[in-house]
């Protein structure tokens, strides 16, 4: 028999709704969308590593990622199967993924590396520093 605990959440999520009110939900939101996206983030004084866990992919065509000015956004999906076999307990996320992330500075979207390995989706960004030089204009002359 198979086992799913991510399968009849929202049955239950209805019924605590009608009991506690949907604001209750909302505190929990942010935990239960990105619990099948676990992410780590370093910070160096110019750069960030964002570190992905996604077991199971099988090509780095199922992930996209964007990045616009602060934050980082990937998408993807993720199957895990067996030739001959039927899961029968399910603790690993499978399927579609979304998940916005917040840097904490704004970031070069020319400047990003990703790299897919032992598990891990690696993200590699540089710092958007402004350049506050002042520079001369030349004027031409024109007749």
């Amino acid at each position: 028999m198979k086992r799913n605990q991510f399968r009849n959440m929202q049955d239950w999520k209805k019924q605590w709704d009608n009991f506690f009110g949907e604001e209750f939900w909302s505190g929990f939101e942010p935990l239960v969308e990105n619990a099948n996206t676990q992410v780590n983030m370093y910070q160096a004084e110019n750069e960030l590593l964002v570190v992905f866990s996604l077991p199971g992919l099988r090509n780095v065509d199922d992930v996209q990622l964007y990045t616009q000015y602060q934050t980082l956004e990937i998408r993807g999906k993720i199957h895990l199967k067996f030739k001959d076999f039927q899961i029968i307990e399910e603790g690993i996320f499978q399927g579609k993924f979304e998940r916005v992330i917040q840097l904490p500075f704004p970031v070069k979207e020319d400047r990003v590396d990703a790299k897919y390995r032992s598990g891990l989706l690696i993200v590699h960004l540089h710092r958007l520093i402004p350049d506050e030089n002042r520079r001369k204009i030349t004027v031409e002359q024109e007749d």
